[in-house]
């Protein structure tokens, strides 16, 4: 996640740096989505909160968790790197890793 942070910084950096030395408008074109989230119960709020660092392929490239493991996993999103997570999302976002990608 570091990496996919830093390579978010050095492009954030890019983009002001364009801005700043063309002084016009600068538009870039974001990557389309190759994995979709897979529907169900709060699948907006993971979409809003997760997929603004990260592709759903990412989310489905981890191991099955339990639901103590994904609510870990969530938290650290939050307090280590700043995920855009509200507290009272944390909850419906584990429920949701849980349903899609958990371990029984």
């Amino acid at each position: 996640m570091k990496a996919t942070a830093s390579r978010l910084a050095l492009l954030a950096l890019a983009v002001l740096m364009l801005g700043a030395a063309t002084s016009g408008t600068v538009s870039i074109t974001m990557p389309t989505v190759t994995v979709p989230l897979k529907p169900g119960p709060g699948m907006e709020v993971v979409d809003a909160s997760c997929r603004t660092c990260h592709s759903a392929a990412y989310i489905y490239t981890q191991p099955r968790l339990t639901r103590a493991q994904w609510t870990a996993e969530v938290t650290k999103m939050k307090a280590a790197y700043g995920a855009p997570i509200a507290d009272g999302d944390v909850n419906t976002i584990v429920e949701y890793l849980v349903a899609q990608n958990g371990k029984p």
